[in-house]
């Protein structure tokens, strides 16, 4: 079983009506990162995930309605544990660590 780190970016930045563009600018990257953060095919330092919940917990966005199991109640996700989090792929397997 493989992780993979996946996000709510596109929901947190569509559902407070920002632009990638807005974002990319606000948090000081590329619009191609922010497209590549979203699709999940670049995983964020952890410096630049960290700026993306600083920017979000700023914003007065709704949390986005297809949030993931066991976040943080009827509030928004700002924190980077909220933002990005662990899923496990189970097709995908890896080798060695017992598997």
């Amino acid at each position: 079983m493989k992780e993979i780190i996946s996000n709510q970016v596109y929901d947190l930045r569509a559902s407070a009506g920002i632009t990638q563009e807005g974002l990319a600018e606000a948090i000081g990257v590329t619009r191609q990162t922010i497209i590549a953060i979203e699709k999940g095919n670049y995983t964020p330092s952890v410096l630049l995930a960290l700026k993306i919940a600083k920017f979000f917990s700023a914003e007065g966005g709704s949390p986005p309605a297809n949030r993931r199991a066991g976040a943080s109640g009827g509030k928004k996700p700002t924190s980077v544990e909220e933002i990005f989090y662990i899923k496990y792929d189970p097709s995908i397997k890896t080798r060695g660590h017992g598997e």
